[in-house]
């Protein structure tokens, strides 16, 4: 057991609270930060049905990424912080700045807070999207020494939006940290055990399969890892003498949207009975990329895949994932048990 208070930022989001989770789990004092305490009720619900028994000691405190109200008071006892707070949302904005603002500043805003109270060490989630995209097609596996490059043509404001926040917590450390430590996490696409309705955006695609809503699947492969293991990592990266100063990337593997269809199939059977596992040519992609939001936003992913590698989190860190396989089916059981996979038109 640890007497050590921990804030995690954003703990009604998907990632958010599998991280209150497991700090409770492993005997933390915890506080969260809410947008609004009207939030509070939302996220001891989705800590009861991640198996906590009184989620009564989690603290609340309201904050906003965009304002300064509340950190100072959110901060105040804790000795390390989770900043797991960030927009990721289901489309892009017409104005990137409203992606790219918030999370730099809003990144920035919470390291001072960190700072000014004496806080020893900052876990930044971030991104692979701060790290694999805007190169040229590679075989080699990107790791943490890869940065996205912003010039390239084609870089989303999502991808942009994570990798300025991350450049701009490196440097505030550099040059005015004042000894705050730092550590950042770059997951790969998270799935794993759904709380609520609030679940992450790759937790969304799941739910399309499951619903019948994606009848035929694009060539896409994206990079997977549990929610849980992330939470995990992020505790390893909170707690070892090896982390402040690191970057660690967080994956179990790549698959295909045709290989996580055929896995919802296999593992929960008649009720994936919608999940269709048929591929669309790449060339018809292309051609609905013209009029159609959700081609163009595949089409930067058609037969491309963003090889990576955590070897790094695994030899610092000890940290193990489970198989991307088992991710994807945990998705899909809390989809069904949570009743989010209804029939769409």
């Amino acid at each position: 057991m640890t007497g050590e208070q921990v804030l995690v930022t954003g703990g009604s989001g998907y990632l958010g609270a599998h991280c209150l989770i497991r700090l409770l789990d492993e005997g933390y004092r915890v506080r969260t930060t809410v947008r609004s305490l009207d939030r509070v009720p939302k996220v001891k619900a989705m800590l009861r049905r991640g198996g906590v028994e009184n989620p009564d000691r989690v603290t609340f405190a309201a904050a906003d990424l965009t304002s300064d109200e509340g950190w100072k008071e959110a901060m105040s006892g804790c000795e390390l912080v989770l900043h797991v707070a960030s927009p990721f949302p289901a489309a892009m904005p017409a104005n990137e700045d409203d992606l790219i603002v918030p999370a730099r500043d809003g990144a920035l805003r919470v390291l001072r807070a960190a700072r000014d109270a004496g806080v020893h060490r900052v876990v930044l989630t971030s991104s692979f999207a701060a790290i694999g995209y805007g190169h040229a097609p590679t075989d080699t596996p990107y790791d943490e020494s890869s940065w996205t490059d912003l010039s390239s043509p084609g870089v989303t404001a999502y991808a942009k939006s994570k990798t300025l926040a991350e450049r701009a917590a490196w440097e505030f450390i550099d040059r005015e940290g004042n000894g705050l430590e730092l550590s950042v996490v770059n997951p790969t696409g998270i799935l794993g055990p759904a709380l609520g309705t609030d679940y992450g955006t790759s937790v969304a695609l799941i739910v399309l399969l499951l619903s019948g809503a994606m009848p035929v699947l694009p060539r896409v492969t994206a990079g997977v890892v549990d929610v849980r293991d992330i939470a995990d990592l992020h505790l390893r990266a909170m707690t070892s003498a090896a982390a402040p100063g690191e970057r660690f990337l967080g994956t179990a593997g790549l698959m295909t949207l045709q290989e996580m269809a055929m896995t919802l199939k296999q593992a929960l059977g008649e009720p994936a009975r919608r999940v269709s596992t048929r591929t669309i040519p790449d060339w018809l992609v292309r051609a609905a990329s013209h009029f159609d939001a959700s081609a163009r936003q595949a089409l930067p992913m058609i037969g491309r895949p963003h090889r990576s590698t955590s070897e790094k989190a695994q030899r610092l860190l000890g940290w193990k994932p489970r198989a991307a396989q088992e991710a994807v089916a945990a998705t899909g059981e809390s989809v069904l048990q949570l009743g989010l996979a209804t029939r769409r038109n």
